[in-house]
């Protein structure tokens, strides 16, 4: 079977880590990952900023490079999201009725990083060693868009030397939204506000999350309050190891 990361691009930018711990958890595993290098952005940003038109070469371009894989992996619920629910609608408002065929064929090979290891190769516990409380934050496009479930919490409950503490009103929006951060500010600080109160209210040295984006969200509001609590992506957690004295 050929894994093909699609790394996304808050991944490839800012948090490349992320991406290597995906090829890590993989590997370990048993499996070899490919890395296209032709990929580029998904187009959900323009999508979701109405820029259609201007997503359609995006969605061709992602077909192309991905459409010979046997299955893709995506460390980001939000970006698995978009090429599961959006790349076929904006090929069909274009009328490019056989791209939108093609894009839906990738799709269905698409999975994020928890439903690839539950549902596809059948692991919930990958090897991890993480001793920290930790405490997990499931984010809107995977819990509302991609129905991740509690994938993500039965691979965090193998994880040995960890205690997985619960969040209260865990489904509650963290507030980035990617531009919805940007348009509404204010509504936005206001969410992260609340989410920032819950993660400390759990007494967790590290919350987790299966999108960088809104632990950039978090992690930054609780950095400027100097919390002590940091945010660590899922992958990374289920990468790390117990090392030998």
């Amino acid at each position: 079977m050929r894994i093909a990361l699609f790394v996304t691009c808050l991944a490839d930018a800012l948090f490349p880590d992320v991406g290597r711990a995906t090829v890590t958890v993989l590997e370990r595993l048993g499996h070899r990952v490919e890395f296209p290098a032709a990929q580029t952005c998904c187009g959900q940003m323009h999508v979701n900023t109405g820029y259609l038109r201007e997503a359609l070469a995006l969605v061709r371009h992602h077909v192309e490079v991905f459409e010979s894989c046997d299955v893709v992996v995506v460390p980001s619920g939000s970006c698995a999201g978009s090429v599961r629910h959006q790349h076929a609608m904006v090929a069909r408002r274009a009328g490019d009725e056989a791209l939108a065929r093609r894009a839906e064929a990738v799709a269905a090979r698409t999975y994020e990083l928890s439903e690839l290891l539950v549902d596809v190769l059948g692991v919930e516990d990958v090897g991890a060693y993480y001793p920290h409380r930790v405490t997990y934050h499931p984010t809107c496009h995977s819990l509302r868009m991609l129905h991740v479930g509690d994938r993500p919490l039965r691979l965090l409950r193998r994880v040995r030397g960890m205690t997985l503490l619960e969040l209260p009103a865990a489904d509650q929006c963290c507030g980035f939204g990617g531009t919805f951060a940007l348009k509404n500010a204010e509504t936005s600080t206001a969410m992260l506000a609340d989410k920032m109160r819950h993660v400390l209210d759990t007494g967790a040295e590290v919350a987790t999350a299966g999108d960088s984006s809104c632990l950039m969200h978090i992690g930054g509001g609780l950095t400027r309050l100097r919390a002590g609590t940091r945010t660590v992506h899922l992958a990374e957690i289920l990468a790390s190891e117990e090392r030998a004295a």
